[in-house]
C-alpha cells in the first residue's frame, strides 16, 4: 500500500499496483480575481487584526492566548520550523496551553503557495483532530466601495450598542481587548429602532494596503435588505481613505449566504484554514466556531 497526502491534507492509501506515474507536485495559487498574496503575508495580516492578550514564540511557531476567546486568539499559528523536532513541539505545545487551562489548538492551512499540507497530514498522524475549517477570501477594495453606504456610524471603539448586536458572547474585558487590536480599527453600526439593538453592525482594520473585514452581523427581521452591503461599503471607503486598495475576510465553508454575498463583491477563496485540537483536550469554553464575516 502506498500513503498518498492530498492538497488538503488529508491523506489516502492507494494499491501500490494501481499506480502508473508519480511525482511531487507543490502548491501553486489558483487564478483568481483580485490582488495577489503569498499565505505567509495574508497570515500575518490576520494575525494583526486579531490579537491575543499573550503570546509566546516556539521558533517560527507563535503561541496566543485570550482566555478562550475564539480559537484564532487561543491556537498557534506556525509559519515555519518550531526549533525543535516536532513531538517535542507538540509537547511543548500542549503544555502551555495546559498551564493556562485551555485546550491546545494549531492552526494550518491548505490549498495556497506555502500553505502546510504536509503538516496538517502530520499532526492527524499523531492524532490531532481537524475540528473547525474556513476559507480566507480576497478581493480588491475599490469595487465595494463604490456602492452606497447611507446611515452608517463609523467609530474606533465597540460601544454598548455595537456590542448588543455582535452575536458572540463572554470573555469581558478579554473580548474587548481582542476587539479591539490591530493597527487601525473601525466599528460599523446602523441604528436600529429606537432602544433597539442596532440593524447591522461590522468590523475592519486597515493594516498598510490590507482591509480585513469581520463581525458582520444583521439583524434577523433586517435581513435582505442590503445591510450587510451597506456596512461593508462604508468601511471599505473609509479603509481606500487610509491607501488600503485590497481587502481580506475569513467565511465559513457552510455558510452560503455569505459565500453569494462575497462572491457578488469580487471577493474569492485564496485558501482554506483548520484548527485542530490535540487529541484528549476539551473544547468547551470557546465563544463560538471563530471570528468570520457573516452574511445575515
Amino acid at each position: 500500500m502506498l500513503l498518498i497526502t492530498r492538497r488538503d491534507g488529508e491523506r489516502v492509501r492507494i494499491e501500490e499496483s494501481s499506480l502508473v506515474a508519480g511525482k511531487v507536485v507543490p502548491a501553486a495559487p489558483a487564478r483568481r480575481r483580485g490582488p495577489a498574496a503569498s499565505y505567509e503575508e495574508l497570515a500575518r495580516i490576520s494575525a494583526r487584526a486579531w490579537q491575543p492578550v499573550e503570546r509566546e514564540s516556539l521558533g517560527r511557531w507563535e503561541l496566543r492566548a485570550a482566555a478562550g476567546f475564539t480559537r484564532r486568539a487561543n491556537s498557534v499559528l506556525p509559519l515555519g520550523d518550531p526549533g525543535i523536532p516536532l513531538d517535542e513541539a507538540l509537547r511543548a505545545v500542549r503544555g502551555w496551553y495546559a498551564a493556562r487551562g485551555l485546550p491546545a489548538y494549531l492552526q494550518l492551512a491548505t490549498g495556497a503557495e506555502g500553505t502546510q499540507e504536509l503538516l496538517c497530514a502530520e499532526v492527524e498522524d499523531r492524532g490531532w483532530i481537524r475540528e473547525v475549517t474556513a476559507e480566507l477570501w480576497i478581493g480588491a477594495l475599490a469595487p465595494v466601495a463604490d456602492r452606497e453606504a447611507p446611515g452608517v456610524r463609523l467609530s474606533r471603539t465597540a460601544d454598548e450598542a455595537w456590542l448588543s448586536r455582535y452575536q458572540r458572547k463572554g470573555a469581558g474585558e478579554v473580548a474587548l481587548k481582542v476587539l479591539g487590536s490591530g493597527p487601525s480599527v473601525w466599528f460599523a453600526t446602523v441604528p436600529g429602532a429606537e432602544g433597539a439593538a442596532p440593524a447591522a453592525i461590522g468590523r475592519c482594520v486597515v493594516d498598510g494596503r490590507w482591509a480585513g473585514f469581520a463581525a458582520v452581523e444583521v439583524d434577523p427581521a433586517r435581513r435582505r435588505e442590503g445591510l450587510a452591503t451597506t456596512v461593508m461599503a462604508a468601511l471599505a471607503q473609509r479603509a481606500l481613505d487610509e491607501g488600503a486598495s485590497a481587502g481580506w475576510l475569513q467565511v465559513e465553508t457552510d455558510n452560503a449566504g455569505a459565500r453569494t454575498l462575497y462572491g457578488g463583491m469580487g471577493f474569492a477563496a485564496h485558501h482554506a484554514y483548520h484548527h485542530y485540537r490535540a487529541p484528549g483536550d476539551a473544547s468547551e469554553g470557546f465563544g463560538g466556531r471563530f471570528e468570520s464575516s457573516r452574511s445575515s
